[in-house]
């Protein structure tokens, strides 16, 4: 087979020359375009693109360009600086999110959950005929972690019924949000849940051996609703715990202080704020104490 030959392009942004293979749109991202990318990330999402992200942007945001039909970056860049860009900054800021999650991930802190700060809540309301819980999930993807709390509470609180419990998803991605609304998940996606919960949490989908649902109970604890955390926040009551994990790392520090300022002022005093793994309150606030492994409490 003979190898298809190659023509020279010359980048319009820079004049840096570059190969392109027959019927292949131009491939090459100049450095112009990397940045305007790398700002308008920032300016909606607070999305922070170091330098050595250049190769993941080029990925995700080559599907956009293809899908749209366009022949290279710089249109994709003009359409995103036009007028009507709004509905395209969603599905560029969907390109360049991250989802990856899974059912009890860190188990640990739903363990603390469960263990820790359920029974608190309960203490605190005594005899209270519809004592309130609020549980947020910010950053939530496809609700893996959602429903991983609703199963928490749902298996702690035997009398959940007498509780005016909610817990509210949310994720900047439009389409990770969808998917948290159908609750419907691979049999590969449950395997994660403890066998336990599974059966009791799972219901089968009639003629579908490969998903499951998740149980109406579950589903009727959980509301999920697309939010960028760097925009307003419509809620205007108290959360007892938040789940923002594997969220502040695509956050610069100033962001990542101002994120920690709101989201104090929306606990209830003593409330819990669980992050990821690889995360770090150090130097960022002063509003929460450490007491486990990526877990802290607001300061009264």
């Amino acid at each position: 087979m003979q190898p298809q030959a190659k023509t020279c392009e010359i980048d319009l942004e820079d004049g840096t020359p570059y190969e392109v293979l027959p019927g292949q749109w131009a491939p090459r991202m100049s450095e112009t375009q990397f940045n305007c990318f790398r700002d308008l990330a920032k300016a909606h999402a607070g999305i922070s693109l170091p330098g050595h992200k250049r190769n993941m942007v080029y990925r995700r945001v080559s599907k956009r360009v293809t899908a749209l039909g366009l022949k290279s970056f710089g249109a994709y860049r003009d359409l995103l600086l036009g007028a009507d860009a709004v509905g395209e900054l969603q599905h560029f800021v969907n390109a360049l999110t991250t989802n990856k999650t899974e059912f009890f991930r860190e188990n640990h802190h739903f363990e603390h959950f469960s263990s820790v700060v359920l029974p608190g809540l309960r203490q605190r309301a005594g005899k209270q005929a519809r004592p309130k819980l609020r549980v947020w999930s910010a950053g939530c993807s496809s609700g893996q972690e959602t429903y991983s709390i609703a199963m928490s509470l749902a298996e702690t609180f035997a009398d959940l019924a007498r509780w005016d419990a909610k817990i509210l998803g949310t994720d900047i991605d439009t389409n990770v949000i969808e998917f948290a609304r159908r609750a419907v998940y691979s049999d590969a996606e449950v395997q994660s849940i403890p066998p336990k919960l599974r059966d009791k949490f799972i219901e089968t989908l009639p003629g579908d051996t490969g998903h499951g649902l998740m149980a109406e109970g579950l589903r009727s604890l959980a509301t999920f609703n697309q939010l960028n955390l760097h925009g307003p926040w419509p809620m205007k009551g108290k959360f007892d715990a938040i789940f923002c994990r594997n969220v502040i790392i695509y956050f610069d520090v100033p962001d990542q202080r101002r994120l920690f300022e709101r989201f104090a002022d929306c606990l209830c005093e003593g409330g819990f704020v669980y992050i990821g793994h690889s995360e770090s309150l150090y130097k960022v606030t002063e509003r929460f104490r450490p007491i486990g492994q990526s877990i802290y409490q607001r300061i009264a």
